[in-house]
């Protein structure tokens, strides 16, 4: 049986748009290329047939990828309870250290730890799923407990 996939509405669309990318343009790119391969002649010892090929495999397994993340997608709720949810936007204060962050909460896929988006299964966002702004929560860390307090939540 096929995994759930958390997506938020825009890591569905950004997922289709790849899809319509690589099923448009990157296919039509593959078949060309084959195409000027095959002129070259004898196709057993055509380097050039041999990586349009490969190329054309990749393009058609990351194809099928997508459409199976997208058939098995679980759209994040997006409720406005005004709890952190998967799709939220939370900004946090170590009242250790008081320093401020902003994260948003992600399905697995969308996360980017350079873009602040952290997957919903990561320690501090399984810490925070669920709670109100104001609240303090405990986030066990390798170095140890730390302590956050949610400063604010949006969506």
């Amino acid at each position: 049986m096929a995994q759930d996939v958390i997506l938020t509405h825009k890591g569905v669309r950004e997922l289709e748009e790849k899809l319509e990318y690589l099923k448009t343009v990157k296919r039509k790119e593959c078949a060309e290329q084959i195409k000027i391969a095959r002129a070259f002649g004898d196709l057993s010892e055509n380097a050039e047939y041999d990586e349009a090929k490969n190329e054309q495999a990749k393009v058609e397994g990351e194809i099928a990828q997508l459409e199976e993340m997208l058939k098995n997608a679980v759209i994040a709720d997006e409720d406005n309870t005004g709890a952190v949810g998967v799709g939220s936007f939370v900004r946090l204060r170590d009242v250790e250290l008081g320093t401020e962050a902003e994260y948003q909460i992600v399905g697995a896929i969308e996360a980017d730890i350079f873009a602040n988006k952290i997957p919903n299964d990561a320690p501090i966002a399984k810490a925070i799923l669920g709670h109100q702004q104001g609240d303090i929560v405990d986030v066990d860390a390798p170095a140890g407990v730390l302590k956050y307090e949610i400063l604010d939540i949006h969506k």
